[in-house]
């Protein structure tokens, strides 16, 4: 498997305190089969010219030291799109050295000119991987679909379908319809996981799924390959709630770390 949006770059941001505690979610990242892990603090579109690459990278090297054999971590940011015309294609910005640039709305809402930027990153020759589509006010099926055809690709968080409500509702409408080409943790130095999801796909019958949400589609996209279609997965009555027992269950279980935001 191959996360492609956490926030596990130690004391940049919201996300994971220090190395220790990077390295402690990275080494359970590898047991559950992770094996690449793009490392994505956040950026504001408005500060991407003087982004701290170097600097950032240096802390990233550091940390690919302290990680198990066999887990790879890739560079990148996610960047919010704070105004639009302001993200230019640049290297040290795009996932890994790809053309995909991780990419969120601002305020938690769709802005009236969401479209028309996301078509411009691509005749940028940008791939924008928009972060998890299900969070944003004003968000609809008509929309993801729109922007998919312009060449977008959409993220949802693997833990989404645990969490009920309205986002989990609509994050559960986007799997059925076809429309989530990956899964990320959105991890925060906290239990977020693909390998949980994953787990739970296969448990269902939608391992072929959860192989090209976690996988291969992930993988095609460093390689700036075209993404694979995933099929639509049906959702039995009952199975969220047998999940979420589940989930309740591992959070109680004794661990060393602390729950992120």
């Amino acid at each position: 498997m191959i996360d492609l949006h956490t926030h596990l770059l130690p004391g940049v941001d919201d996300g994971s305190p220090t190395m220790d505690h990077s390295a402690m979610v990275l080494s359970r990242f590898a047991g559950e089969g992770v094996q690449g892990v793009a490392c994505t603090p956040h950026l504001l579109a408005s500060d991407s010219e003087t982004a701290p690459i170097e600097e950032f990278g240096a802390i990233r090297q550091q940390l690919q030291t302290r990680c198990p054999e066999g887990l790879t971590l890739y560079g990148g940011w996610e960047i919010m799109l704070d105004r639009p015309g302001l993200l230019r294609a640049a290297p040290g910005l795009t996932l890994g050295s790809s053309h995909t640039v991780l990419v969120e709305w601002p305020h938690g809402e769709v802005p009236a000119w969401a479209t028309n930027e996301l078509a411009r990153l691509r005749g940028n020759g940008l791939v924008p991987l928009v972060a998890h589509a299900e969070r944003y006010r004003g968000v609809t099926l008509e929309l993801i679909r729109e922007w998919r055809a312009l060449g977008a690709a959409i993220q949802t968080d693997a833990t989404i379908l645990v969490s009920g409500g309205d986002k989990g509702e609509f994050a559960k409408a986007m799997l059925r319809d076809g429309l989530v080409d990956l899964l990320a943790s959105d991890n925060h130095g906290d239990r977020r996981s693909l390998g949980m999801t994953r787990w739970w796909l296969e448990e269902i019958g939608a391992g072929h799924q959860g192989e090209r949400l976690t996988a291969e589609n992930p993988r095609r996209l460093l390689g700036d390959q075209a993404l694979l279609p995933v099929d639509g997965i049906e959702f039995e009555q009952g199975m969220f709630e047998r999940l979420r027992a589940w989930w309740r269950k591992r959070k109680r279980e004794p661990t060393t770390d602390s729950e992120g935001s």
